[in-house]
């Protein structure tokens, strides 16, 4: 990196730090540190809600997964504008009536303590390991541009964030959030812009899109229905609504983005801002990682894109198996190359194009069969090492491709991303701890004192993440690691609360027992079934419901009574 790049990375840092404390002084009392007083505007709702979500994960790990796997990653958010319109008509009044500071309150007022309390540990436990996976992404990209213990990463990492996350509450979160916003947008479209410019003369970018596209790396929208299939456009609509629905309606560091909103208005505005810009947003971040791939069909790009296992089998016994590899690797990328240029020429009326995209597809899979061979040698020679490298494919192109400021803005884009994910949710996991436990079981009335324990609680969530960071290497693909994670909580905890809202006959009992099955349920899917964890957020609503009306019934039987006939509750 040259001394630009540093100046800017670490000049957008110092600011979002700067600015996030300023904005965050002077709270009172518990409403102003967990809730910003309660006015916001729409679109400071609305970017926080998209900042929150989109992790330094989303802008390292998402072009990878488009580089490796194509573009069907994108179906997994065809159901989020479904879910906003959804929320924006039930949760986001009836939150904003009740004047809840988490969506678990609503869950005593309507069932009783423990099904609030098993809401609310069931989104600790989930959000806290996710918090982790968010701050491994950027630690692991100052290891690679450093040579740093990632140990070391992972603390600097977190304390930066915590500085004004601890000290300034919601509203320190929101405002920085805005300005990390922008940076993120000006970073990925720079690096989208130049991977496009820099593609070899004669290749346009419609060039680069058939190429893409006769390659498998545009393949957005797969209409199959196989439950097996981890993408496609019936699990993106139907297991992503429920993910989404369970996301922004269930998760406190979504929700609350938008209890912080002036009105009504307002948060459902915001809401459904999100759900209009955040599918295109998502689109084209898996373009730049489609163009990344056209990129290295004219250029050799690396055996292996995480350099550490590289170095270690170079060093070792196994380095000339390694070197012999790498040698016949180059040369099936060579003639990949080659075919590549004599598709495009083809493209343009010399040669058969159908004779020309066999040809290419042939070079692509000989040179994925000789880079799998290399590949072989490493897990050889370090059977414990990641055999994924999704994670690291498109740092290696920033870093070695695009110009001097670029390279900063786009790292300063993936610190932002995850500082502003990492704030909202540590800000988050703080207030449920405290309202949802603390103040039920220790707390009193003291509101000033409630904010210092909220402190405390923020920092612990901090701690907690920082430690489990340190698991994050050996999960894959961090993208979809973290969205795993999500869909292993989500479900249950989203027929709790349609529970809740829709079957005024059921009571906690019956809730929380049903929450408890079909979280064993879940759990059971994940450890024991070949199907789409995206499913798991079905299966976890669906059974939560059904289980509901099934032990009230029965409970009713056994005393004589139909419960499902009573009164409902007035909430």
């Amino acid at each position: 990196m040259s001394a630009l790049d540093w100046t800017v990375l670490a000049g957008c840092l110092a600011f979002v730090v700067l600015f996030g404390l300023w904005k965050g002084r002077g709270h009172k009392d518990s409403t102003g540190y967990l809730l910003a007083d309660r006015d916001a505007r729409w679109f400071t709702i609305c970017l926080s809600i998209m900042a929150t979500q989109a992790s330094a994960i989303t802008f390292l790990s998402t072009p990878g997964q488009a580089y490796v796997d194509g573009m069907r990653f994108v179906q997994f958010y065809l159901g989020l504008p479904l879910a906003m319109v959804v929320l924006s008509i039930t949760a986001v009044p009836l939150f904003h009536r009740l004047k809840v500071f988490t969506a678990y309150q609503f869950l005593e007022e309507r069932f009783d303590g423990r099904t609030r309390t098993l809401a609310a540990m069931l989104f600790l436990v989930q959000r806290g390991l996710a918090v982790g996976l968010t701050i491994y992404a950027p630690a692991l990209v100052l290891s690679v541009l450093l040579g740093w213990n990632i140990h070391v990463n992972l603390v600097l990492v977190g304390s930066l964030v915590m500085i004004y996350t601890v000290t300034g509450g919601t509203r320190a979160v929101s405002w920085a959030q805005s300005w990390q916003m922008l940076i993120i947008t000006c970073g990925m479209v720079g690096a989208g812009v130049m991977v496009v410019h820099r593609l070899p003369p004669g290749v346009s970018f419609g060039d680069a899109l058939h190429v893409a596209g006769s390659l498998g790396r545009l393949n957005a929208i797969d209409f199959s229905f196989d439950l097996n299939n981890r993408y496609n456009l019936w699990s993106g609509l139907v297991g992503g609504f429920f993910l989404a629905l369970s996301y922004f309606g269930t998760d406190q560091s979504q929700v609350q983005r938008y209890l912080s909103g002036s009105s009504v208005a307002q948060s459902r505005m915001g809401l459904l801002a999100n759900g209009l810009f955040k599918v295109p947003m998502q689109f084209l971040i898996l373009l730049v990682g489609a163009m990344v791939f056209v990129a290295y069909q004219f250029t050799a790009p690396p055996v292996f894109f995480n350099p550490a296992p590289v170095k270690r089998v170079l060093a070792g016994e196994a380095a000339p198996e390694f070197r012999r590899a790498q040698a016949a690797y180059g040369e099936a990328l060579a003639e990949r190359a080659a075919r590549a240029e004599g598709f495009i020429r083809a493209r343009h009326g010399e040669g058969s194009l159908p004779e020309a995209r066999q040809a290419l597809l042939e070079a692509d899979a000989a040179a994925a069969r000789r880079r799998q061979d290399a590949v072989g040698v490493l897990r050889r020679a370090d059977p414990s090492m990641n055999p994924s490298d999704t994670n690291y494919v498109f740092l290696y192109y920033v870093l070695h491709s695009l110009p001097a400021g670029l390279v900063g803005l786009v790292l300063a884009a993936v610190f932002s991303a995850s500082m502003s994910s990492m704030s909202a949710e540590i800000n988050a996991l703080g207030a449920t701890t405290v309202v949802d436990l603390w103040r039920r079981y220790a707390g009193g009335a003291d509101s000033r004192r409630e904010m210092w324990v909220s402190r405390l609680a923020t920092f612990g969530w901090g701690c907690f993440a920082i430690a489990f960071a340190e698991y994050a290497s050996r999960l894959g693909s961090l993208v979809e690691a973290v969205n795993i994670l999500g869909s292993l909580f989500y479900g249950t905890i989203l027929g709790i609360f349609l529970v809740a809202f829709y079957l005024k006959g059921v009571r906690g009992g019956s809730a929380f027992w049903a929450a408890l099955v079909a979280e064993a349920a879940v759990l059971a899917c994940f450890l024991f079934s070949g199907i789409s964890f995206l499913w798991y957020n079905v299966v976890g609503c669906v059974l939560v419901v059904v289980l509901s009306m099934v032990f009230q019934k029965l409970g009713g039987v056994l005393r004589g009574t139909d419960p499902l006939r009573a009164t409902p509750s007035p909430h």
